[in-house]
Parts: structure tokens; sequence; C-alpha cells
């Protein structure tokens, strides 16, 4: 939707603009990252994080597993005591399971931090780029089309942000 409203957006600003030719560029980002070394190294840096945790929570979870079972053999011959610590202890590793998987790959858990942290600087030199390239192609606008339609550079000259905020403010 976002994306057939920008569309339309920029068709709409087209003919106001049509006394000066715009040049409108594109890019795909999904062919400049799969090309781009320090971005291969940085999904390889990630990949390697992913791997190392996940085999840490399959061992919590594999454990977790164990218990279980041994516990389910073994339930009808336990005392009310043994079988209720038992229980406890399996919950605390069910918690333990999902604190860990919480904070290594929650929303904001070390993997997001970690993915921010090496691939910021990459999308940084990417955009760079991009801003250079537009510019010496005397470019107005620069879409990514991979994914949904992106607007990755416009010269401020289009922007109309505070002419539409003034004319709110009238309202």
């Amino acid at each position: 939707m976002k994306k057939i409203f920008f569309v339309f957006s920029l068709i709409a600003f087209l003919p106001a603009l049509s006394f000066a030719q715009l040049k409108i560029g594109y890019v795909d980002s999904d062919t400049i990252m799969d090309n781009l070394p320090d971005a291969q190294d940085a999904r390889q840096k990630l990949d390697a994080l992913i791997q190392e945790w996940q085999g840490e929570l399959n061992k919590l979870e594999g454990d977790w597993k164990n218990k279980y079972d041994d516990y389910e053999k073994r339930k009808l011959i336990m005392t009310d005591q043994t079988r209720a610590e038992t229980e406890a202890e399996l919950v605390k590793l069910e918690k333990q399971i999902s604190e860990y998987r919480e904070k290594k790959f929650g929303t904001n858990g070390e993997l997001f931090q970690k993915q921010d942290e090496l691939m910021h600087p990459v999308q940084n030199r990417v955009f760079n780029a991009i801003k250079e390239v537009a510019e010496e192609e005397e470019l107005d606008f620069v879409l990514d089309r991979s994914g949904d339609v992106m607007l990755l550079y416009a010269k401020e000259e289009y922007d109309l942000t505070a002419k539409v905020l003034e004319k709110l403010k009238l309202e």
C-alpha cells in the first residue's frame, strides 16, 4: 500500500515539475549488499554468532528434554516432594531457555545489536556512494527497487515537508 501511495504521489508531482526534466535512477540494494565484501564479512560474523547461540540453545533444550523424559519415566515412583522439586527444576530450566532466547534473539537482543553494529558502517558506505553517484549523474531522485520502493536520495529542492506542515498548521 505504501508503495502504491508513494508511486502515485511521485506521479502526481511530476506534471507540476514538468518544466524541468527530472532525472530518476534506481539501485538494487540487495545486489549491492550481495556483492560488497564488507557486507559479506558482516553476514559471516553474524551467521557464526547465530550458530554459536543456536548451539547453546539446542544444548539447553536437550538438557530440559532429558530431564523431562527422566521425570516422565520415574514420576509414578517419586515421592510428592521429589516430584514437586523435579517439576520446579523443569520450570526453572524452561524459564532459563526462554530468557536465553530473548536475550540473544529477541527484539532488543544481542543479535539485533550486533547486526546494527556490523551493518551500520556498511550501510553508511552504500548510502554515501549512492549520494555521490546521484550527484555525479545529476539525478534528482534515486529509488531502491529491492523490496518496497524506497527513496534513497532526493535533491533538497523537492522536499515538500515544510510546506505540508505549514499548510496543516493553517487548517
